[in-house]
C-alpha cells in the first residue's frame, strides 16, 4: 500500500512542483534553492510552489525584498538569506516586520545591513522603524524640494500666460472698436446725399 502512495506522489505531485519551480532555481519536494544566482531585488522570482517550506536566497545581490514577498506561502518555515548586501532604509520595512514575526529567529542572526554606513553590521530584525525611516528622510526632503520648485515654475508660467492673454484681449478689443468706427463712418458716408457729401468735403478742405 505504501509503495502505491509513494508512486502516486512521484507521478502526480512532483511534476506539479517542478512546473512551478522558478527557472533561476532548483526545486525538490519542499525546498527551492536560488542561492548563488546573482539575483537582485528586481529579478527575484515572483512565484514558488505552494508546498514550499524552505527557500534558499543566500549569496545573491539582494538589497531589499518586495512587499508581501513571502505572504503567499503559508507552509514556509525557513528562508536562508545570508550573504546579501541588504540596504537598510524605508524600503526594508516589510522585510524587517516579517523577520520579527518568525518563531525561530536563530535562522536570521546573520542577516545584517551593508548600507548605509551608519547601520552597517546591524541585525535587520532588531532595527527600529525610526532608524529605517530616518535613512529615507533626506531623499524625501530632496524630492519635496524639487516638487516645490517645479510647482513654483508651473505657477509662474501660468501667470505669464494669463498676462499675455489679457494684453492680447485688450489689443483685440481696441482693434475691434476702431474697426467698428471705420465701418460706421463708411456706412454714414454711403447714406449721405451727394450735395451733403460735397458740402462736408468742402468744409473739411477749407477748415
Amino acid at each position: 500500500m505504501k509503495k502505491w502512495i509513494w508512486l502516486f506522489c512521484f507521478q502526480f505531485l512532483l511534476p506539479e512542483v517542478m512546473s512551478q519551480c522558478p527557472s533561476e532555481c532548483s526545486c525538490t519536494d519542499t525546498v527551492v534553492d536560488c542561492s548563488g544566482q546573482q539575483l537582485k531585488s528586481d529579478t527575484l522570482p515572483n512565484q514558488f510552489p505552494s508546498s514550499t517550506r524552505e527557500i534558499r536566497l543566500n549569496n545573491n545581490q539582494l538589497t531589499t525584498l518586495p512587499n508581501g514577498f513571502f505572504d503567499k506561502l503559508p507552509m514556509l518555515q525557513k528562508v536562508v538569506l545570508n550573504g546579501n548586501p541588504w540596504k537598510c532604509d524605508c524600503d526594508l520595512l516589510y522585510f524587517r516586520s516579517w523577520l520579527q514575526k518568525q518563531q525561530n529567529r536563530a535562522f536570521y542572526k546573520d542577516v545584517v545591513c551593508t548600507y548605509p554606513q551608519g547601520l552597517k553590521g546591524r541585525l535587520v530584525m532588531y532595527l527600529t522603524e525610526d532608524e529605517l525611516l530616518s535613512s529615507c528622510e533626506h531623499g524625501y526632503c530632496s524630492l519635496a524640494f524639487i516638487a516645490q520648485i517645479v510647482l513654483f515654475i508651473f505657477i509662474i508660467l501660468h501667470v505669464i500666460l494669463l498676462i499675455v492673454l489679457i494684453v492680447f484681449l485688450k489689443r483685440f478689443e481696441k482693434f475691434s472698436r476702431e474697426a467698428n468706427m471705420v465701418r460706421n463712418e463708411g456706412c454714414r458716408g454711403a447714406d449721405m446725399a451727394p450735395e451733403e457729401h460735397d458740402y462736408l468735403l468742402y468744409n473739411h478742405s477749407t477748415a
